[in-house]
């Protein structure tokens, strides 16, 4: 999902969680973060790195002052922290916790509770980011990147029909190769390496209907003909 520090944005019970996540949000951090401007500022180092407020100002449109209060309110929360490595004088730089986050499963949580419409909520601003990101490369990134960057870049749908069993082992699959990676270069990035965002979404879809057994055929199969033959007779 955030450098990014392979934030996930799984919900999933802690049986089931992909590998490789730190720790899951607790309540006090959940209430924190889930602040509009909040979550583009976490979105904003977890994906370009350090910042100080009034840089982090200049990206977002918003004040120094604005910036500052809010990054106070993550750190209190252990969200963000003072980059000590940058900056002189009063110059203050704010980096987020390393480290892979998830948010609670949804599920799990109490209907109209504050911890349930806060999953809620950064779910909704993380996957709106998700897509600003997206759009923004769709529109500006031939203006902005070479053709090194242009001809490997993808954006790719691919529609199968699997059960939750094939689903599982395709999503492990490729935490295996997102872990390999992560591992790879996320504290030593190669020199010339640029921001990269990845998307894995893998989901049921909503309106489908599932894939029927062959006894389910054969009966469907006996019908029509059944059906065939009253006709005929009629």
């Amino acid at each position: 999902m955030t450098s990014n520090d392979a934030r996930d944005l799984s919900s999933q019970p802690s049986s089931t969680r992909h590998p490789g996540i730190d720790h899951v949000l607790p309540s006090a951090s959940l209430k924190s973060l889930a602040h509009p401007l909040r979550v583009r500022i976490y979105d904003e180092l977890s994906s370009y790195g350090p910042f100080t407020a009034s840089g982090l100002g200049e990206r977002l449109g918003e004040s120094s002052g604005s910036m500052s209060y809010h990054l106070r309110q993550l750190e209190r929360a252990g969200l963000v922290r003072e980059d000590t490595t940058r900056g002189k004088g009063r110059e203050r730089w704010w980096e987020r916790m390393p480290g892979s986050i998830a948010v609670p499963d949804a599920r799990t949580l109490a209907p109209g509770s504050a911890d349930r419409l806060a999953v809620k909520l950064l779910e909704e601003e993380w996957f709106r980011s998700r897509e600003q990101n997206l759009r923004e490369f769709i529109v500006e990134g031939e203006h902005v990147f070479g053709e090194e960057w242009l001809d490997i870049a993808t954006s790719d749908t691919i529609n199968l029909r699997l059960t939750p069993g094939q689903l599982a082992e395709l999503v492990a699959d490729i935490d295996v190769v997102l872990k390999k990676f992560i591992d790879a270069y996320k504290r030593t990035p190669t020199p010339g390496s640029m921001p990269v965002q990845i998307h894995v979404n893998a989901f049921p879809l909503v309106r489908g209907a599932a894939t029927p057994t062959p006894s389910d055929a054969a009966t469907a199969s006996a019908a029509d003909a059944t059906a065939g033959a009253s006709e005929k007779e009629q």
